[in-house]
């Protein structure tokens, strides 16, 4: 099994997980649980193998990947009715698969022998498109709209350090950590540090 593999696999993992949570939180029933587990799971790598024309897409060619999505779901499930603060505890963990998805999409797409603006394209994709597909479904305001908060920013400069790692010679695995490490740096100093970017603020128009 290939390095990518398996960070694919704990992307799915976590994922799903936070999908569960969000699930919980809108207390949904059990096929809701693995509904959302699953879309979330499987949602971000899911468009990146649609965009890369990877045929069969991941989780097709590897119906493992369903299970292991449905079995976080389903965990959640009977658990989280244990945490104090659930919220706290989805944020942390999508900060998680963020992370660890960023990694695996822009290492596959870099092993594809794609050009660096795909690469970077690709772990962007992989990291933000099953969480902003979870919150959608939720009807919560995306995470990766909120005013300020980096998050796609954490992606984009996340994918950078796996081009920077290629470029360095530093091989997958070193590369895939930088990247993971990039992407959770940034993402917990927005979670626990408050880090934002500037926001456009609306002026009124000039009289002349």
């Amino acid at each position: 099994m290939s390095l990518f593999t398996l960070l694919d696999y704990a992307a799915v993992l976590v994922f799903a997980a936070t999908g569960a949570l969000t699930a919980s939180r809108a207390q949904l029933d059990v096929v809701g649980f693995v509904f959302l587990g699953a879309l979330t799971g499987l949602g971000g790598g899911t468009v990146r193998d649609l965009l890369l024309d990877r045929n069969p897409v991941f989780w097709i060619a590897d119906p493992f990947y369903l299970a292991v999505a449905s079995l976080a779901a389903l965990v959640v499930f009977v658990t989280a009715h244990r945490l104090e603060n659930r919220l706290a505890t989805l944020r942390w963990l999508d900060a998680a698969a963020l992370s660890v998805a960023a990694a695996a999409g822009s290492g596959i797409a870099l092993e594809a022998g794609q050009p660096a603006p795909i690469v970077v394209v690709m772990g962007m994709a992989t990291g933000c498109l099953g969480g902003l597909m979870r919150d959608v479904v939720a009807n919560d305001v995306p995470v990766v709209l909120s005013q300020g908060e980096l998050y796609v920013t954490c992606a984009l400069a996340g994918s950078l350090a796996t081009l920077l790692g290629a470029w360095l010679g530093l091989g997958d695995g070193l590369a895939a950590l930088a990247c993971a490490a990039v992407t959770f740096t940034l993402r917990a100093g927005t979670l626990a540090r408050g880090w934002r970017l500037p926001t456009y603020k609306a002026r009124p128009p000039r009289n002349r």
